[in-house]
């Protein structure tokens, strides 16, 4: 068979339409990939309307920092108009970042059952037990509400499952200087994590089975959350920041 200049064009033609494809069909994959592996986006609400902690800002301080070591994005807002439904969707996980009082109106309310509704992430530290007592869902969502606590003091925290992401790097015992909450209204279909011992400290009113720190599933979504974090100190702590991380990665659905 001979090869004629002009077949030898159509050849060639043929050879890079074929390579065109399969490098159009790389890039458009690929392109896929790189959108999927967008890193996640996490809000802080720190919203308060009564009692303020002065370690707020060094909470966001340090959840920011977290983002940057662990690749995912952190926004902070105080303004509850944040709280929407077009505005969450860009975002994976809420954190309440000891928030106090009412802070959210009816329209914040429905905005973040939706968000739940969605495979979304919710995590509460410290005082996100002490706000809308007025709405029963936030507080079997939370998994139960602040009522009271002793002055802050050294007390010691029982690990009930070491399993999970916020507890694994911790010790069995784990004693620690922090302000200890009183619960009321605690939601019985919580995971339990930390409980603490109450003959270490004074001051606690929830007896035996007093928890610290818990996890479950709630309105489709994934909820932690952590009575830790009232003192500034708690912010440089690494193995309280691990634990966040860990809740973190949790509510995240990782």
């Amino acid at each position: 068979m001979t090869i004629t200049p002009k077949s030898k064009n159509v050849l060639l033609s043929s050879i890079l339409a074929v390579i065109s494809f399969f490098l159009v069909s790389f890039y458009q994959k690929n392109d896929k990939e790189i959108s999927v592996a967008k890193p996640k986006k996490v809000l802080i609400f720190s919203k308060t309307n009564g009692w303020r902690h002065e370690s707020i800002p060094a909470g966001i301080a340090a959840i920011k920092k977290l983002g940057v070591e662990n690749h995912f994005l952190v926004d902070a807002t105080e303004d509850s108009l944040a709280i929407n439904t077009k505005n969450l969707n860009q975002y994976q996980v809420i954190i309440f970042l000891n928030t106090t009082g009412t802070i959210l109106g009816k329209n914040e309310e429905l905005a973040l059952q939706e968000f739940m509704k969605k495979d979304k992430g919710f995590v509460g530290i410290h005082s996100a037990s002490d706000c809308e007592f007025d709405w029963p869902w936030f507080g079997k969502m939370v998994g139960g509400y602040f009522v009271s606590h002793p002055k802050p003091q050294i007390a010691k925290l029982v690990v009930v499952n070491k399993d999970h992401l916020s507890t694994r790097h911790l010790p069995v015992i784990w004693e620690r200087f922090d302000e200890w909450y009183n619960f009321k209204d605690l939601n019985p279909d919580v995971n339990v994590l930390l409980k603490i011992d109450e003959s270490s400290y004074t001051g606690g009113k929830n007896g035996d089975n007093h928890p610290m720190a818990w996890y479950h599933e709630y309105g489709g979504g994934r909820v932690f959350y952590t009575a830790l974090g009232h003192t500034n100190e708690s912010y440089s702590d690494p193995l309280f920041l691990q634990h966040i991380l860990g809740g973190i990665t949790y509510a995240m659905g990782k």
